[in-house]
């Protein structure tokens, strides 16, 4: 009696309330509908000076141009001399899109630096903010791996609709050939090292918002399937029974091929669709797709599932090889420069890799057009 009397208690209970909500899945609390107030306006880049093709591979391992960029579309990358820092490769590319935009350094309020390799382990974003003129800027390095750029630009667009900073410069940028075994052919090929940047800024007063929508989601299950593992010796500390790790160092790029293009392939036109739900469009409205330019594969079957043309996708992994976080702005800057992109068009882009993490963001080019 005393169950039956509590049931109908907490029925009446939940009539007052009204219907329970409905359960949401984790992951779609991470993406939202967005008309943010921004507009990305002006892109750089820049790349080592040393080119190393495929046909220089083949002189100290086993492959040849063919195989390599039949599988990738990779004929050659750009890699970082012992001498030469990523920091200063940052701020060139900073430098140009701050230039291309029109913005006075001194005007930006925030520098992000996504990058999974810096120079110095405490960060490399206020080296570059500093090495730009930002020197009213905050600063601060961003770690997502491949999907690093992709999830700063969001981030740059949260701070900028929330009105904390008016100008904002993202920059993408790696050096993952620093941690490549050059013995293992099947991810040594692949990457190479460079740095793009964008301005995101708030939009002209009256104009339409640049970013339309945006979705971000992360996975730690596929971890092992592409990481840079820690390395560490041990040593004792005198008599005192306490042993510390010392000359911690990183490994080299561990990866499993098959499962990244599985979930590459799958993950990519699922949240770019998500995406252009939250913003209010379809595929027949894109422009262009930009994606992490990792392995033209990818790019294709991509492209295939989402009912787009190939002469729709920016690519500029053939000469630059997966620069990580800084694919998508150097592959954008790219676009720019030769009149592909025009103001006004809409880019869908989507960034994934380690973590595993992807995310897509959607926007409406409001910098110069051919520079």
């Amino acid at each position: 009696m005393q169950a039956l009397l509590a049931a109908l208690l907490c029925a009446a209970a939940q009539a007052l309330r009204g219907p329970a909500a409905p359960v949401r899945a984790p992951h779609v609390l991470r993406a939202t509908r967005s008309a943010l107030g921004v507009a990305v306006s002006g892109s750089g880049s820049a790349r080592p000076t040393a080119r190393l093709s495929n046909d220089d591979l083949a002189t100290f391992m086993d492959t040849t141009d063919e195989w390599i960029s039949q599988r990738t579309g990779i004929r050659a990358r750009r890699v970082l001399a012992p001498d030469e820092s990523l920091a200063q490769l940052s701020a060139a590319a900073g430098t140009k899109a701050l230039e291309a935009a029109r913005v006075d350094p001194e005007d930006v309020g925030l520098v992000i630096l996504a990058t999974s390799s810096p120079d110095d382990l405490f960060g490399d974003a206020t080296a570059v903010a500093k090495a730009c003129g930002c020197a009213n800027a905050v600063a601060f390095d961003l770690t997502a791996a491949c999907s690093g750029f992709l999830f700063s630009l969001v981030t740059a667009a949260q701070f900028v609709e929330s009105g904390a900073y008016g100008k904002v410069l993202v920059v993408g940028s790696d050096a993952l050939s620093r941690w490549v075994d050059w013995e293992d052919r099947g991810v040594c090929i692949l990457f190479g090292d460079g740095a793009g940047a964008v301005v995101v800024e708030g939009a002209a007063e009256g104009a339409a918002s640049g970013l339309l929508g945006w979705a971000m989601h992360s996975d730690g299950k596929g971890r092992c399937d592409l990481s840079c593992e820690g390395t560490r010796s041990a040593r004792p500390l005198a008599e005192t029974g306490i042993v510390v790790a010392e000359e911690s160092a990183y490994g080299p790029i561990a990866m499993n091929g098959n499962k990244v293009y599985v979930f590459a392939t799958k993950r990519v036109p699922e949240v770019i669709l998500e995406a252009l739900d939250h913003a209010g469009l379809g595929v027949d409205d894109v422009d262009w797709l930009l994606l992490h330019q990792a392995n033209v594969r990818i790019m294709e079957a991509a492209a295939k599932r989402l009912g787009i043309p190939m002469d729709k996708v920016l690519v500029s992994l053939d000469e630059c090889g997966n620069t990580s976080a800084g694919s998508i702005p150097i592959a954008l800057d790219d676009a720019v420069g030769q009149g592909k992109v025009q103001r006004g068009d809409v880019v869908a882009c989507a960034g994934f890799g380690a973590g595993l993490s992807w995310g897509a963001a959607i926007f409406k080019w409001a910098g110069p057009q051919a520079h």
